[in-house]
């Protein structure tokens, strides 16, 4: 079964869409490898993330899977987040509903954040034993809060989200509203979009990244029982 979608728009962007409804966008190989390569064999400057499902996201690491490839999946996970934000391509998440663990980390991840009004962001990290989202949190809503959203693991709705900066606009249809932001941004010049993003990008985000890589690694992929 298909688990991404990827669809080229004569507008001069690709669209990458995640594509497993009955588990709401659950992440398995499969979903990690698909973004990959839509983004890697794109020729387009400017990339839409998205769901087919416009009731979910993602709901983060895919529980159906045993232990050890859960944990595969979650190492993975991080080779992409670094992808995104090396790749000169503008990426644009479109999100509805939940965005969970490894879902919400796709969202910052990315270079711009357009969601629904029922959008919830969750970082689930510390209940697994593990760092979540702390790598990219602190440059969109400031230290002190990313600790926070980070210990927590509380979920944060649109209206929120966008007060503190987690994510940029907040829109009834927010993958037709990406899709004409990308429209517009294809129409630029490419080499200055890229230089765009190269300097806009410059922090200690990767090194950051590095580390959380380097402590989650040790999980084995369990999964506490819900309390």
């Amino acid at each position: 079964m298909t688990a991404v979608r990827f669809h080229d728009d004569k507008r001069g962007f690709r669209s990458i869409l995640l594509d497993r409804p009955r588990s709401r966008n659950a992440i398995n190989r499969d979903v990690v490898e698909g973004i990959r390569r839509g983004l890697a064999d794109a020729d387009a400057p400017i990339v839409v993330l998205g769901s087919t499902d416009h009731e979910a996201f993602s709901s983060g690491a895919d529980l159906k899977l045993p232990d050890r490839e859960r944990a595969e999946v979650s190492e993975s996970l991080y080779r992409l987040y670094r992808e995104m934000r090396l790749t000169p391509k503008i990426v644009i998440a479109a999100a509805s509903g939940p965005a969970i663990g490894g879902g919400a980390q796709l969202l910052i991840a990315s270079d711009l954040r357009i969601v629904s009004s029922d959008a919830q962001i969750r970082f689930v990290g510390p209940g697994h034993g593990l760092v979540v989202g702390a790598w990219g949190l602190p440059s969109l809503v400031g230290r002190g809060r990313s600790l926070d959203i980070c210990l927590s693991m509380r979920p944060i709705d649109a209206e929120e989200a966008l007060s503190i900066g987690l994510v940029d606009r907040v829109v009834a249809d927010p993958l037709a509203q990406a899709m004409d932001y990308a429209s517009s941004v294809a129409a630029l010049d490419h080499s200055a979009v890229a230089a765009a993003k190269r300097v806009v990008s410059v922090s200690g985000m990767d090194e950051a990244l590095e580390q959380e890589r380097d402590h989650n690694s040790s999980w084995r992929g369990e999964v506490p029982s819900a309390r």
